[in-house]
């Protein structure tokens, strides 16, 4: 793979912009983990498929999603990346979230990503249903990263 870390975090983020959940697999490892980590590291996601499960549980019940660049630093294999997001709910809420996200490339594709956001602001701002609905959702992709990371 030719990728270098910038051009394969970007390429993620705009396949994710899309939500083309299957697209995912073109941008991170068969091992990668995913973890926010405002919920800790034993409720990760590993791999593309997982990953993809683990993304439509948070974004499922949005009728619109915008990712919004921001800046981006490399060093190495390392990529760091200040962006907010947009969520619109199909019940009309809408609101932005700030996200410091850390990446590591290896070979062109993401292996780590880990996301730093504001858990309150989504509490705060996500309706009723949508919080609930986290209490049912399918947690077929949950993986315990606590050893990995």
């Amino acid at each position: 793979m030719t990728r270098t870390p910038k051009e394969a975090v970007l390429g993620l983020w705009r396949t994710l912009s899309a939500r083309d959940y299957d697209a995912i697999a073109d941008w991170v490892t068969d091992d990668c983990v995913y973890l926010d980590v405002p919920v800790g590291p034993t409720l990760a996601a590993r791999g593309p498929v997982d990953i993809a499960k683990r993304l439509q549980v948070g974004w499922g019940g949005l009728s619109a999603y915008e990712n919004h660049d921001g800046l981006l630093v490399a060093e190495g294999d390392d990529v760091m990346y200040e962006h907010s997001e947009t969520w619109t709910f199909s019940s009309g809420e809408v609101f932005t979230l700030a996200f410091a996200t850390v990446h590591r490339v290896r070979d062109g594709k993401v292996c780590l990503w880990k996301d730093y956001w504001d858990y309150g602001a989504i509490m705060s701002n996500a309706p009723a249903a949508w919080v609930e609905g986290l209490a049912t959702a399918d947690t077929s992709w949950v993986y315990d990263a606590s050893g990995d990371l």
